[in-house]
């Protein structure tokens, strides 16, 4: 086909997209007019023109914040219909001055057959086009001929084909949204039924990311007011992926989506360090479930054991297993220790009133003798050190004192595994692997009920230091941990309407239960590949996922299809698959580039040389990013190697690191390393393998991984 031709079919799309431009230019004038009438509502100078002014304002400013993100790329799409109707498909709905429409939203239901029609079944599509677009400028057409009978003579048809198309670009830090080249098991799954879960399954290069992410911009798109008013979150394994997908949704028109990284699940807090393997598997173990109940049911250290009063003629006691016997019994009726704190004077009261014994004593009656003890210091005292209001941060806290943990955990932890928690748990800041853990146990103590100033003596007791705060998340702002972090969030404001998990493989019995307490009444999409696990208790893991999904119908999509590495690279992977993970799904790599793999063994001394070759040689090769993977330990090492860079385009990370990411070239360092470092560090050398798309370097002293 003539160059002439292609650009004549350009130039018609970009005079329809300019069209399409103006009236979302007007749209957003017309938004920008609202806001500015929603502010002079307030000068109405009445309650209701200032409730009016929030509505209008806070409509308005979604409405622009929605067509200002769908501003890229706004049209990508046109289909050609056997009955000659024209439609074009884009990141939102816009109609002419006479309401016709000019635009159809990806997620409307007249644009499904965009993603679903095929040459064996067209669904009165003839042809499918694809327009690439660099902001508002057409610069590129690829067509899908699906219905040739039906085509008419003069109809022209460009490219190999929109997907092809999507396959050759490079890629560089920020994962594009693929509206375009969705293809149909992927949009049977973003347009799966709401209710339930609905789960994602496949190898490495499938799209189960992109589908996902295009899942929850779907559901908004579907049902608004649920999925917006109660929430959408969307969890991934660190924030290297999270940075990497952060834009998809925002393109797709979407800017209510709630992204989470597993270390900043619990609001307030902000982990990216990992601890070892070794202590990251205790850590995220469900045993943890039952050492963290004992130790939130324990008294605080150095709390006191025994009390004594002089009363009257009476000394009244109470000892060390009385008070344990009063512990057990209050934590018995109300469950959380915070939600006893409020009550315990009244308590203890009880207890040493049932000791009172003289007539002298007797005669003023309990009402005196409450108040009594309400005015003195050592009563005072005593019950703020008992039974105080304590926090997450707090009771982890005790668990780095190595008594305190052994009698919490020794018949459920070996001295070994003690000894780790301990060290681990003395060290400054939080791991990603402590997130969940202050999760369970803020849940396990509770929020403190906020007390009424004049029913209870004692209200300022709890925190002399924190005037007027009513809740445990409130103290928790007022305490930092041991990162400088403040959790805040309100165990009661945890529920999302829509849950979205990825690398759910990945997940820890205890990061289960987190994400679980925010989807007890969501709708949940999960995404996954065992192949690429990096937990290796596969059965605890299990469990506790099943446990976070109790109850919920469940759909599984298996998506089939590598298109991410070339085959070249995939069977170098799949190799790896086949021969040391059992079962692994292993998809169809669909693209070929001729370009094999290579793997070189250099000795020790010249490894830092080859590396920066490697490196080099890879950068002039491809035009898009050039990811150095490296074993734990070894970042700041390799960084010294390569010198000047442009660390955005060749980014060193760590093996686990590359979850969800891809590279169009990547060097691999001292793969046998990544093996031994952990139980499943072959998986973990898979997922990094499946990271290239278009070139592929392992550079190392040794090669044992491909025996």
């Amino acid at each position: 086909m003539s160059d002439h031709v292609v650009e004549q079919e350009i130039k018609h799309e970009q005079a329809v997209v300019d069209r399409i431009y103006a009236r979302l230019d007007a749209a957003i004038e017309s938004a920008r007019a609202l806001q500015t009438e929603g502010y002079a509502r307030a000068r109405l100078g009445n309650e209701g023109g200032l409730v009016e002014r929030d509505a209008i304002v806070f409509q308005a400013g979604k409405r622009l914040a929605s067509l200002n993100a769908a501003h890229e790329g706004l049209v990508f799409g046109r289909l050609d219909h056997r009955d000659a109707a024209i439609r074009y498909i884009g990141r939102l709905g816009l109609r002419d001055e006479d309401r016709d429409v000019l635009l159809v939203d990806w997620r409307a239901p007249a644009a499904a057959v965009f993603y679903q029609a095929t040459g064996q079944d067209p669904a009165g599509v003839v042809r499918r086009r694809v327009l690439q677009s660099v902001s508002d400028q057409v610069i590129g057409v690829e067509d899908d001929l699906l219905d040739a009978e039906n085509a008419p003579d003069d109809m022209v048809v460009v490219g190999e084909g929109a997907l092809f198309a999507a396959l050759a670009k490079s890629r560089d830090r920020s994962m594009h949204s693929v509206v375009a080249t969705i293809q149909r098991e992927q949009d049977d799954a973003i347009r799966s039924p709401h209710r339930g879960v609905t789960l994602i399954h496949g190898g490495p290069g499938t799209g189960k990311t992109v589908v996902a992410l295009h899942r929850a911009a779907y559901l908004l798109y579907t049902d608004r007011r649920r999925y917006e008013g109660g929430g959408v979150l969307v969890v991934g394994p660190n924030a290297v992926f999270m940075a990497y997908i952060e834009r998809v949704l925002p393109s797709l028109g979407e800017t209510s989506v709630s992204l989470r990284a597993l270390g900043e699940v619990v609001e307030g807090v902000d982990a990216t360090r990992h601890d070892v393997p070794r202590v990251a598997v205790i850590k995220g173990s469900a045993r943890m479930r039952r050492v963290l109940a004992r130790t939130a049911r324990g008294p605080r250290p150095d709390a006191p054991t025994s009390f004594r009063i002089f009363y009257r003629d009476d000394v009244l006691r109470l000892d060390a297993h009385e008070l344990r016997r009063l512990r057990r019994d209050l934590l018995d009726r109300w469950h959380r220790r915070n939600r006893v704190a409020p009550h315990v004077d009244e308590e203890l009261i009880d207890l040493l009133w049932g000791k009172v014994a003289g007539d002298r004593a007797l005669g003023r009656g309990k009402d005196e003798f409450a108040r009594t003890l309400h005015g003195d210091r050592s009563f005072v005292d005593f019950v703020r050190g008992w039974w105080p209001v304590v926090d997450a941060v707090d009771v982890l806290g005790w668990l780095s004192d190595r008594d305190r943990l052994a009698a919490d955990a020794g018949d459920i932890l070996s001295p070994a595994e003690i000894d780790d928690l301990v060290e681990s748990l003395s060290a400054d800041g939080f791991s990603v692997e402590d997130v969940p853990l202050l999760d369970e146990l803020r849940y396990l103590v509770g929020e403190a009920p906020e007390p009424e100033a004049d029913e209870d003596p004692l209200a300022d007791l709890y925190d002399e230091t924190v005037p007027e705060l009513s809740t445990v998340d409130d103290r928790w702002g007022a305490v930092p941990d041991r990162s400088g972090a403040r959790p805040t969030a309100s165990i009661e404001d945890d529920g999302y309407a829509h849950v979205l998990v990825d690398e759910a493989q990945d997940l820890t019995p205890m990061q289960w239960r987190m994400i679980g307490r925010r989807g007890r009444h969501a709708s949940w999409t999960v995404v996954g590949d065992a192949a690429q696990s990096s937990w290796p208790l596969t059965q605890e893991a299990v469990s506790a996922r099943d446990e976070a999904l109790s109850g919920l119908e469940q759909r599984a999509f298996r998506l089939s299809t590598n298109y991410r590495n070339s085959r070249e690279i995939y069977e170098l992977a799949a190799n790896l698959a086949r021969t040391h993970i059992p079962a692994a799904d292993l998809p169809n790599a669909v693209r070929e580039t001729g370009v094999e793999p290579v793997v070189r063994e250099v000795a020790a001394p010249d490894l830092a040389d080859d590396v920066a070759a490697a490196v080099t040689r890879a950068a002039g090769q491809v035009d898009g990013t050039v990811g150095v993977v490296v074993p734990v330990g070894h970042r700041h090492e390799v960084e010294a190697w390569l010198g000047e860079r442009d660390a955005r385009r060749i980014p060193v990370l760590e093996a686990l690191d590359t979850k969800g990411l891809e590279f169009d070239a990547l060097v691999v360092v001292q793969p046998d390393k990544i093996v031994d470092e952990a139980d499943v560090g072959v998986r973990t050398l898979y997922v990094v393998l499946t990271r290239a798309t278009l070139r592929l370097e392992i550079v190392g002293t040794t090669h044992r991984w491909q025996s």
